[in-house]
């Protein structure tokens, strides 16, 4: 079993933290808040600023999330090799985990269309009207698909994260290392 593996383990769980918050916050909250504008010319141009905002933000959070994860799969790699479910768990993280990076990096070139097209009417910053020029109500029908699924799938990471904390108690080791030996 690995030593203290504190800062790697910060760097993982606070940029999933951020990147899970931060999404969330964004499809509630911001998207909320421009649909609210008085102005229908406004709410593209008010969520794409806010998004635009916290591009950088979210580009460090997932970059932290890497580095620390991958530091935990380096530090725990016998264990992850030789407790039973330890190993499926990680292979599963790691897929989730580019899938949420691939609908996040996919959710930031819509976000960019949407910038780059506004002011454009709309009736709220994923919901197009009937004055809302093409490229914009295409990008934002995919964005509000996109805006759900990354909370969704990073939060399913939240869950696996914690089963992982489970899964190194000294009791669940011994466990899964003799379930290991007799199968």
């Amino acid at each position: 079993m690995a030593g203290r593996q504190t800062f790697i383990r910060t760097l993982h769980d606070a940029g999933l933290a951020a990147w899970f918050g931060g999404s969330l916050f964004g499809a509630v909250g911001l998207n909320g808040a421009a649909a609210a504008a008085s102005d229908p010319s406004e709410r593209t141009k008010i969520a794409a600023a806010g998004w635009a905002k916290w591009a950088p933000v979210n580009a460090v959070a997932l970059a932290a999330h890497t580095v620390g994860g991958i530091g935990l799969i380096a530090g725990n790699a016998g264990r992850v090799a030789t407790q039973k479910g330890a190993g499926q768990n990680t292979a599963l993280k790691t897929v989730l985990t580019l899938a949420a990076m691939g609908v996040t990096a996919y959710s930031g070139l819509q976000g960019a269309k949407l910038g780059k097209n506004s002011p454009a009417p709309a009736a709220g910053a994923t919901e197009p009207n009937e004055q809302t020029p093409h490229e914009v109500a295409q990008a934002q029908k995919r964005l509000k698909a996109l805006q759900w699924s990354i909370p969704a799938l990073t939060g399913v990471l939240l869950v696996m994260t914690v089963q992982q904390g489970e899964q190194q108690k000294p009791s669940q080791i011994a466990k899964g290392l003799i379930e290991r030996v007799r199968s």
